[in-house]
């Protein structure tokens, strides 16, 4: 299929960022939120990034503005319709995501791949909300997607060659390289990367160290670019918490039991950088 028009849905960090890899990869976007104040927000986001290039060198002069027309943003799901390939990016909610695949199902052309940014639903379990399960497939991008290389594509139980092939060559014309895992909760990435992150939780909750010494004990005794906590701050305190709820669930591993002190920063909205405040405090975004 001649991809000409994405669809994204989720116009946050992961969505915008989708979104704008999309744009400047040569593709013309409709971007999917739920109300106007949301897309308009991803709008700023991908305007800001865009720009950003610009000023760098990477885009010619007068070029950001220009790809930010070739975005139509929208609140309507029948706008999708006209795409050619779908990328999902809404919250790490399964019902949600469920809703979402079944509608885009009804609303697509026939043939049109729907794929998931999810990070650790399973890709089968999603796909069967859809009548063309061999349609579906994963596509992890890593935050944030303009900088990040990495995409993990994964197969569902039903998930075609052309299908697969499809989506490996278009993430290869986004630049990114891509890893293959197996439909598993967590994936590869993060059934590594998230027990980690929750351990460092725990540390910090049995008073084991300071969040900048866990954080500046892993970035200077392993060379990681960022510490655990600070990651957790990026990536979102509730979507971590989601991903082990996932891991716990779908393993049935103690060793994958979120931390209390986790939910609790949930509980209380402490949900990391994009509220202004989790292990760390920032200035508020948005």
């Amino acid at each position: 299929m001649d991809i000409k028009t994405i669809g994204v849905i989720g116009a946050g960090q992961m969505g915008a960022g989708i979104t704008q890899v999309s744009l400047t990869s040569g593709y013309a976007v409709i971007l999917l939120d739920i109300n106007d104040d949301l897309v308009k927000k991803g709008r700023d986001r991908i305007a800001s990034g865009l720009k950003k290039m610009e000023e760098k060198g990477k885009l010619k002069s007068g070029e950001a503005e220009w790809l930010l027309g070739q975005m139509k943003p929208t609140t309507t799901v029948a706008e999708f319709a006209g795409a050619d390939f779908v990328v999902e990016a809404a919250t790490e909610n399964e019902k949600l995501k469920l809703e979402l695949f079944a509608n885009l199902d009804k609303t697509c052309r026939p043939g049109v791949i729907l794929a998931t940014n999810t990070s650790s639903i399973p890709i089968t379990r999603i796909a069967a909300a859809t009548k063309r399960p061999e349609k579906v497939v994963g596509m992890h991008f890593m935050n944030p997607v303009p900088v990040m290389q990495l995409v993990e594509l994964i197969r569902g139980l039903a998930t075609d060659d052309e299908t697969f092939a499809t989506t490996e060559k278009l993430a290869k014309k986004m630049g990114k390289i891509t890893i293959v895992s197996q439909d598993s909760p967590g994936f590869i990435v993060n059934r590594v990367l998230m027990p980690m992150i929750n351990e460092a939780v725990f540390s910090l909750a049995e008073g084991l160290g300071t969040a900048e010494d866990i954080d500046s004990g892993m970035r200077y005794g392993t060379n990681h670019p960022m510490g655990p906590l600070a990651l957790a701050d990026l990536i979102g305190l509730d979507t971590c918490l989601a991903i082990m709820e996932v891991l716990h669930k779908g393993i049935g591993d103690s060793k994958y039991r979120p931390c209390p002190l986790l939910r609790k920063y949930v509980d209380a909205g402490w949900l990391g950088k994009k509220v202004g405040r989790g292990f760390y405090k920032y200035e508020r975004q948005g």
